[in-house]
């Protein structure tokens, strides 16, 4: 991988249609399973009390599709639109995410009026720029941890001077002795 997020030639993940389909289908499967979380635990506190249960199952069937929808239309746009922008510049990196989510929030928008399509765009370019910021952040920190070293090995100290030629055989067979045998790293 060169420069931002992902390579052109990055084969590691499915090229632009596939990945339109696979990730609406995966911010479904998330957002139904957040919004079961949440609407059942709404619809348990706002149920009587000998209805808990039927409340739960009742606010969890009516509510999470719908946030399950939610999710995956999002998700939907900013993958066309961040595949849309890899065709048009021929490079997949950072600022195709952060312009994909400016161009979302404004899509998402759109019923609402131009001043709500501009401040929706402004939130989603920013949101999608801290995201990709931190990301960015993240792997230029985990990075170092994968950088190839040496090893260390335990090399006995550099060998002692020469004795002068008056000293005794004993002092230069006890000298020998004195210095460990060196380890092999291999064996």
């Amino acid at each position: 991988m060169t420069g931002g997020r992902h390579d052109i030639s990055d084969t590691s993940r499915d090229p632009c249609p596939y990945i339109i389909v696979y990730d609406i289908g995966a911010a479904f499967a998330m957002g139904a399973i957040g919004g079961s979380l949440w609407h059942g635990f709404k619809g348990y506190r706002n149920s009587p009390r000998g209805d808990r249960f039927a409340g739960t199952i009742a606010s969890v069937k009516s509510r999470a599709p719908v946030v399950g929808g939610g999710f995956a239309v999002w998700s939907g746009l900013f993958n066309a639109g961040d595949c849309t922008l890899v065709a048009i510049r021929g490079k997949e990196d950072s600022w195709n995410a952060i312009m994909a989510g400016a161009a979302t929030g404004g899509i998402l928008a759109a019923r609402s009026g131009p001043q709500a399509m501009a401040v929706s765009a402004a939130f989603g370019g920013i949101i999608l720029g801290i995201m990709e910021g931190v990301g960015a952040m993240l792997g230029r920190l985990s990075s170092d941890q994968y950088k190839p070293q040496a090893p260390v090995l335990d090399l006995p100290p550099a060998a002692q001077q020469q004795q002068p030629a008056s000293a005794s055989a004993s002092n230069v067979s006890e000298s020998a002795s004195a210095v460990p045998a060196p380890k092999r790293f291999f064996q």
